[in-house]
C-alpha cells in the first residue's frame, strides 16, 4: 500500500458539526452529531440497529444533503463538490451497492479504470480471497463474499479517507482478520478510517477515537481508555447457586452498581451479580467478609476492568429494542 499521509497545513479528513438529517416522513434520524477524524486514525462510530450510525454516513459520503449542520471532506462539501471528494474517498456501505449481474473482477477492473493510480486488480483480490469466487455473478455471492468485494471496490483508488460500515459482518474469522488488518495496513499509510460496527473487540482493538450514536444523537465521545475509565473501571463477578439474600444485595449497593441475573426457576440454578465501580482491594475485603457472614458460596468470584461491551450496554441499555 502506498502512504497516503496529509500534510499538516491541508484541512482535516472528516469535520461533522451539528448534523441533522430528517426523512420525508418527519422521521429525525440523525440529531445534532459532531465528531471529526484525524489522518491516520481510526474513528468507530457505535451504536443499536437504528440509532443513526448509517444515516451519519450517508450524509458524510454526500448521499444526502443534511437537513442542518454541516459535512466537510477535507475542507469541501461532499454534497455540493461531490466529483472532488468522490475522489478521496473509499465507501463500503452495508448493501454493498455492487451490480449483482457482474462478475468481481469485471467490477473491479472497471473501478480501477477510474483512477489515476490504482491498486493492482490482481494483488487485491488476492489478499481479500476474491479470487476463489471470482467466476461466479455478485447476485451467487454469499454475504460474507459480498462483503469482500465491496471493501476491494472502497480500497481499489488508494483513498485517503475510507468509510466502512459493518465491514465484518457475516465474515468467517479468517475473513475478518485479514479485513482488520487491512483496516491497520490503512492507517499506518496515513489514510483516516472512519467505520461502523456492532463488534464490540473490533472497536477496542483497533479504533483511535469512538462516537457512541443513540436515538440520533451522540450520547458518549472519547478514546476506548477514556471510555471504559468512565463511571468505575472495575467489575467485580460473583456467581452463587442461588439468587444472593436481599440483605446481600443491598450491602453491595454501597460499593458500587449491582445487576443481578437469577438463575433459572430450578434448586441448583447459578444466579450472577455483577458490581461495576471504582471497586477498591478495601472494597474486596468488605465484600468478602459480608459473603461469609450470610454463608455465601461463590462458584465465582473475579474481578475484571471494565470492556467496551460494558460501555455501550451500560450506555444504550440492556432490553432489545
Amino acid at each position: 500500500m502506498v502512504r497516503v499521509s496529509d500534510t499538516p497545513a491541508s484541512p482535516a479528513p472528516l469535520l461533522i458539526d451539528g448534523l441533522a438529517f430528517s426523512y420525508r416522513t418527519g422521521q429525525r434520524a440523525v440529531d445534532d452529531v459532531s465528531l471529526s477524524a484525524a489522518a491516520g486514525t481510526v474513528h468507530a462510530i457505535l451504536g443499536p440497529n437504528g440509532a443513526g450510525k448509517s444515516t451519519t454516513i450517508a450524509c458524510a459520503v454526500g448521499l444526502h444533503r443534511p437537513s442542518a449542520g454541516t459535512v466537510r471532506i477535507f475542507g469541501r462539501d461532499p454534497f455540493a463538490a461531490h466529483t472532488f471528494t468522490a475522489g478521496l474517498t473509499g465507501v463500503m456501505l452495508q448493501d454493498g451497492g455492487l451490480p449483482m449481474a457482474a462478475r468481481p473482477m469485471a467490477v473491479l477492473t472497471h473501478l480501477s479504470r477510474l483512477y489515476a493510480s490504482p491498486l493492482d486488480v490482481t494483488e487485491l483480490a488476492e489478499r481479500l480471497g476474491i479470487t476463489s469466487f471470482a467466476d461466479r455473478s455478485i447476485r451467487r455471492l454469499s454475504g460474507g463474499q459480498r462483503q469482500r468485494v465491496g471493501l476491494a471496490a472502497a480500497l481499489i483508488g488508494r483513498p485517503r479517507l475510507l468509510f466502512l460500515d459493518e465491514p465484518t459482518a457475516g465474515l468467517d474469522p479468517q475473513a475478518a482478520l485479514v479485513v482488520r488488518e487491512v483496516i491497520d495496513e490503512q492507517r499506518r499509510a496515513g489514510a483516516s478510517v472512519v467505520l461502523t460496527t456492532h463488534d464490540m473487540d473490533d472497536a477496542q482493538q483497533l479504533a483511535d477515537e469512538i462516537t457512541i450514536i443513540d436515538h440520533g444523537r451522540v450520547i458518549a465521545a472519547g478514546t476506548p481508555r477514556q471510555l471504559m475509565n468512565g463511571g468505575g473501571n472495575r467489575m467485580l463477578r460473583i456467581v452463587t447457586g442461588s439468587a444472593l439474600p436481599a440483605e446481600v444485595s443491598r450491602a453491595l449497593a454501597a460499593h458500587g452498581s449491582v445487576d443481578q441475573t437469577p438463575g433459572h426457576q430450578t434448586p441448583d440454578a447459578a444466579a450472577t451479580t455483577l458490581l461495576r465501580g471504582d471497586i477498591t482491594p478495601a472494597d474486596l475485603a468488605a465484600i468478602t467478609r459480608l459473603l461469609a457472614e450470610h454463608d455465601v458460596v461463590c462458584e465465582e468470584f473475579a474481578v475484571t476492568g471494565r470492556t467496551l461491551n460494558d460501555v455501550f450496554l451500560d450506555l444504550t441499555g440492556r432490553s432489545l429494542r
